[in-house]
């Protein structure tokens, strides 16, 4: 038997984080996706929550252990404020965490020290690539061994704060499996597309092209070091994190939604009690719900590391998908014809909900 009730530590960390998102991130949100900046006060604020150095044990220089969990819980909140800030926050776990989950030690004492004691810094990651029906367990970035460095060519798409980041870890097909290289900033082949690639939502979030042209890395910076690691842990917690960030941002459109209906009035009645939208409104919570309890149980067999941890991770991820499409287009509806322009959030949530089918390794918890 399990529980899915916080305990006190999470329940505080719960409503800091919600009270960050509420009072600083939401009213903020449509101001950054218009111009496309995100104030680095705002994420050193965030930062300051110490999300990632509560996952950190105190050896390395944080301040707790890893919950999968606590992740989760966190993720939702912040994706209730806004999505794109959401996932910059994260930006440095993207890094970090696949370091301290199957970095050798010498990675974890070399790279987790920095990262947790400083302000917010721009570490990436670099997974996705342009391809149709992308799978991350069949990249087509290639590493090849050659002496005593791993030389690495292709193309990966959406890395966050490419032109910012201190280092990158780069996931590649190595002996048919994938696995990640930790790759500093400058070495040679290693080129960043001049311009921002342009979306349909999340434009505060800087997203940039890389290629990988015969650039060489020591042997020592596969992550895990010579003997590699396992991509699946390192999946499951990215894929519950986008999980839990769908179910933040269907849970915003819902609640906008549902006291829009409470308040407009039509034929004399309000809209809320007219039954189409009664019903709309009982199946997007239904669904909420069901996503939301699905991404919870993954993320607690990821902390117990049950054997089937990253199907139920993978399960939570795609049913967030279409749960967070539905809910952001019902939301659109309800408002009718206000629904579709920027006086209000609606159309901005149904277009972040839209890219959640590519956000895999943006988020990691």
């Amino acid at each position: 038997m399990y529980s899915f009730e916080p305990n006190e530590e999470q329940k505080m960390l719960i409503e800091a984080i919600r009270r960050f998102a509420v009072n600083d991130l939401r009213p903020i949100a449509r101001e950054v996706e218009e111009n496309g900046e995100l104030p680095i006060n705002l994420l050193n604020k965030g930062w300051n929550l110490g999300l990632l150095q509560g996952s950190i044990p105190e050896i390395y220089g944080g301040s707790g252990e890893r919950s999968a969990v606590t992740g989760v819980l966190a993720a939702e909140e912040l994706a209730f404020g806004d999505l794109a800030i959401t996932f910059a926050l994260g930006l440095p776990g993207l890094f970090a965490l696949p370091i301290l989950l199957s970095g050798s030690d010498e990675q974890k004492r070399e790279y987790l020290p920095g990262l947790v004691k400083n302000s917010w810094r721009p570490f990436s990651g670099a997974l996705i690539e342009n391809i149709f029906d992308f799978d991350p367990m069949a990249v087509r970035t290639t590493a090849i061994l050659k002496g005593n460095e791993y030389v690495l060519n292709g193309e990966k798409d959406f890395v966050p704060f490419a032109k910012e980041a201190e280092a990158f870890l780069v996931y590649a097909k190595l002996d048919d499996q994938t696995q990640g290289f930790i790759v500093p900033k400058d070495l040679h082949g290693l080129l960043v597309s001049n311009e921002r690639e342009k979306l349909m939502s999340m434009n505060a979030l800087p997203l940039y092209c890389i290629k990988l042209e015969e650039v060489k890395v020591p042997i020592f910076n596969r992550l895990g070091g010579t003997s590699g690691h396992n991509i699946e842990p390192i999946l499951a917690s990215m894929r519950v994190a986008q999980a839990a960030a769908a179910v933040g941002v269907a849970k915003a459109a819902f609640e906008y939604s549902r006291d829009y209906a409470k308040d407009r009035e039509a034929f004399g009645m309000k809209i809320a009690q007219k039954q189409g939208i009664a019903f709309m409104l009982a199946e997007m919570r239904t669904e909420i719900e069901a996503s939301r309890l699905l991404t919870w149980e993954a993320a607690w067999k990821i902390d117990n590391e049950k054997t089937d941890a990253f199907k139920e991770a993978y399960l939570a991820s795609v049913g967030a998908m279409d749960m967070v499409m539905m809910v952001t287009d019902r939301a659109v509806q309800i408002l009718g014809g206000h629904g579709y322009i920027r006086d209000h959030p609606v159309e901005m949530w149904m277009r972040n909900g839209r890219g959640f089918g590519m956000f895999t390794g943006l988020a990691m918890v």
